[in-house]
């Protein structure tokens, strides 16, 4: 959290990551709402976890293009420059996405 503070950056995260991060003035970490038992959720939690998710398809997208294409699996670099190869692929992999519809 505090890397990603320091960067001014921040993430879309599933419901997995709730409360990962203590600062709820300032969240870095963006996740949706979660029904309980006891308390559903009202339309507008509903409608946020909707935008969320749709903020986090281009992304789920790339990761599984990524997987099936198994074009990670004998990478032999540094972490750094992998960051960066994987970054480069994911825009390349989104970018496929929005011109073949």
């Amino acid at each position: 959290m505090a890397h990603l503070r320091a960067a001014g950056l921040g993430a879309l995260a599933d419901l997995g990551f709730l409360g990962l991060d203590d600062d709820g003035d300032d969240p870095v970490v963006v996740t949706g709402f979660k029904a309980t038992r006891a308390r559903g959720l009202a339309s507008a939690e509903k409608e946020a976890n909707r935008v969320l998710a749709a903020g986090r398809v281009p992304v789920e997208r790339g990761f599984a293009h990524l997987k099936n294409g198994r074009i990670l699996t004998k990478l032999r670099a540094d972490p750094a420059r992998a960051t960066h190869l994987f970054h480069a692929l994911l825009v390349l992999t989104n970018i496929e996405t929005t011109t073949d519809n």
